[in-house]
């Protein structure tokens, strides 16, 4: 007789599967600890003779520099709300990447669009004057989508129209937005009166997202939240977002079905440049004040948010609720480099690392379950044993 065993529904495997991957990523980040520490490495010259003073640095580092990590990103209301200000750009710009790639395309481009995104909603942020806080700062926001829109349309629009790859196109429009900033930043009208570096006037308080008193718990944070449900109900709940899954999956059927995949491709392609503009806006409109660190545009202030964006969107499997606790994940990461670096000397490039580790397992599943076979559920049908672990690729 053959015996059927129930398998676990997919959505729990994946999240076993993630889980492990982290693990993963944090046991081989803290064997990097110990080996980068010339002090601790050195102890282990005379393992075989005194493996304890070994053992026990290697378990000092470890244990401090994950003490420190909880800390910075965990350890207190402040930390918290560290956490929450630097996830919400992550979740923002990862609902960008995201969104694309349910519909198939891949976008390297939420660099440039919330580069735009950002440059659009500071200048009216700081050249408008005496408008109130409900007026002016929803401008600013609206015109900073509006901006990232645009430049994301543009690539939907000539890959409807070309066929063009739209990783060529985004690569190349990144190029283009980070020389139209450094052009711009020059500009008098972009520029602070009496200065010649790339800084923009400080933005009006108006413009500036509202934050609770001492922390860094501010609007922006609860307007990824707003995007990442209005993505979620987008795609779950609405006839475009049939589609737009259906065109990810299969073009050509999709097409068959009745589905116009050049629409969807631009329409989608407009609303991810919307999502990534909004993090530039939030990068720029929600600054760290308890830093002194002033609300103004600098032409390095995006920093690396597109492409930590498409990190946030992997690990978050392109699901909006993925996206959500994935930029908490990298957000608490970034909150805790000062604490790791102060508290357990840990250099701060460290938390770059764990984030590529985190990339490497979490986007190759199929070398998670081949390093931990035991996740890799097997169940009977009809006397054939059939892998459900490969639920996880879907």
């Amino acid at each position: 007789m053959n015996e059927k065993v129930a398998a676990r529904p997919a959505w729990l495997q994946t999240t076993i599967i993630t889980v492990a991957a982290l693990l993963l990523a944090f046991l081989v980040s803290a064997v990097v600890m110990v080996v980068a520490d010339i002090e601790v490495a050195s102890k282990y010259a005379y393992f075989f003779s005194r493996p304890g003073d070994a053992l026990a640095a290697s378990w000092d580092k470890i244990s401090s520099t994950f003490a420190a990590m909880w800390i910075g990103s965990m350890g207190s209301l402040v930390a918290i709300t560290n956490t929450t200000a630097e996830a919400a750009p992550l979740i923002a710009g990862g609902l960008a990447v995201a969104i694309a790639f349910r519909a198939g395309l891949f976008n390297i481009g939420a660099q440039g669009q919330a580069m735009l995104g950002a440059l659009l909603g500071a200048f009216l942020g700081f050249s408008i004057k005496g408008l109130p806080l409900f007026l002016h700062l929803p401008l600013v926001i609206i015109v900073g989508m509006l901006g990232g829109a645009l430049w994301g349309g543009i690539v939907g629009l000539i890959k409807a129209r070309t066929g063009a790859h739209e990783v060529i196109l985004t690569i190349m429009m990144n190029y283009i937005a980070a020389r139209l900033l450094s052009f711009l930043m020059m500009q008098p009208a972009f520029q602070t009166p009496g200065r010649v570096d790339p800084i923009s006037p400080i933005l009006e308080w108006s413009a500036i997202m509202p934050r609770l008193a001492g922390t860094r718990l501010h609007l922006g944070f609860f307007l990824a939240l707003l995007a990442a449900f209005a993505v979620w109900v987008l795609i779950e709940r609405t006839k475009f977002g049939v589609q737009l899954k259906a065109v990810g999956l299969n073009p050509n059927a999709a097409a068959t079905s009745g589905a116009s995949v050049p629409k969807i491709t631009f329409i989608t392609m407009a609303l991810a440049g919307g999502f990534a503009g909004l993090a530039g806006v939030i990068q720029v409109t929600a600054p760290d004040l308890l830093t002194g660190v002033p609300p103004q545009m600098t032409g390095t202030i995006i920093g690396t948010l597109g492409f930590d964006a498409i990190t946030v969107a992997l690990l978050g499997r392109s699901r909006p609720l993925g996206v959500v606790l994935a930029g908490l994940l990298f957000g608490a990461l970034k909150a805790s480099r000062r604490t790791m670096v102060a508290m357990a000397q840990t250099p701060e490039k460290l938390t770059d690392l764990i984030q590529a580790l985190v990339v490497l397992f979490v986007a190759a599943p199929a070398f998670v379950t081949w390093l931990l076979p035991f996740l890799n559920e097997r169940k009977a049908v009809k006397g054939q044993p059939v892998s459900s672990a490969k639920a996880v690729q879907a």
